[in-house]
């Protein structure tokens, strides 16, 4: 009997904001037969360009992106659905003889599709009336508190400031006894086995905090230079948009946003858009600490375009 033909190679690269990784994407692919496809849930969405840091054209000329620019921003997006357009990218990238290289800082779109999606208990309405009488009382910190006492491991991705997730995840600990990090170990385990892709995972992860923080300040006031106030208020003008979107959420455009409703100065936008910038990063990296089999890469581009590159003829690609 002849033995099951081994599962096609995909390289992903992964990093916090700011830190480098569509340059290196680029590199990459004028090196070798390589397609981008983005794993970016902000990138996703038309009309938001600059504050989401799309490729320019001339970028894109040399290296097209797959899954950016294909959805309206009143329209919602899962990561179910991300997970469905990714694998028919790569299907498509695979058939004409080119290796997949998926690019981004969305960990929970990367998770979904190594991990699937987990079965999780559906939403108790007790259970979370319960969840926000303590709120109420005592504040979301201490909901966070009670959730780091059952889930350390969600409680460090999910910011105490996010409410939302906060209680669907102690929600769900309470509802089933099971705490939200061990469903998702289950489930990478039922995964593995049926996911028709051996994913290899890079990440760049900035040794220099405080370099990185710089970079994040200097990337956003260019954007700003760039007209992201004009980008947003073209957004805000439109009567199918409201702050509430998970597009108009997305970092910058929140507080762009604000700054437009008069509930913040100018100052005040350009502060909170950094600080909020600063924090997503430090969700990815706490994100990037606990991935298994983690290729890490350094900020030189050109060192990590050759440890990719040697890595990938050690898998015969």
């Amino acid at each position: 009997m002849n033995p099951p033909p081994s599962k096609p190679n995909v390289i992903c690269l992964m990093g916090p904001t700011a830190s480098g990784k569509t340059s290196l994407a680029v590199d990459l692919v004028q090196e070798y037969p390589m397609q981008i496809v983005s794993v970016d849930s902000a990138q996703i969405y038309r009309e938001m360009d600059i504050g989401t840091g799309k490729p320019e054209k001339e970028v894109l000329d040399i290296a097209p992106h797959r899954l950016i620019d294909f959805i309206d921003p009143a329209v919602p997006y899962s990561a179910s659905q991300f997970r469905t357009d990714a694998f028919r990218e790569i299907d498509e990238i695979l058939d004409v003889g080119d290796t997949p290289l998926l690019v981004g800082g969305t960990m929970l779109y990367f998770r979904v599709l190594r991990d699937g999606l987990a079965d999780m208990p559906r939403a108790n309405s007790q259970v979370r009336s319960e969840i926000e009488k303590l709120a109420q009382e005592q504040g979301w910190e201490a909901v966070h508190q009670q959730l780091a006492a059952v889930d350390p491991d969600s409680a460090a991705r999910i910011h105490p400031n996010d409410p939302q997730r906060i209680q669907r995840a102690l929600e769900v600990y309470r509802v089933s006894g099971e705490t939200m990090t061990s469903l998702h170990a289950q489930s990478q385990a039922k995964q593995e086995a049926l996911l028709p892709y051996n994913l290899h995972f890079f990440a760049i992860q900035p040794e220099d905090r405080g370099a990185l923080h710089g970079q994040i300040e200097t990337r956003f006031r260019r954007m700003l230079n760039e007209g992201l106030v004009d980008e947003v208020q073209a957004l805000h003008s439109r009567s199918d948009l409201n702050h509430q979107l998970p597009s108009i959420k997305s970092v910058g455009y929140r507080q762009v946003w604000q700054y437009l409703d008069d509930e913040i100065d100018y100052d005040g936008m350009v502060e909170k858009s950094i600080i909020a910038t600063r924090q997503l990063a430090k969700r990815q990296l706490t994100w990037l600490r606990s991935w298994p089999s983690l290729q890490s890469l350094s900020n030189s581009s050109h060192q990590s375009v050759q440890h990719v590159l040697k890595y990938m003829e050690t898998i015969s690609i």
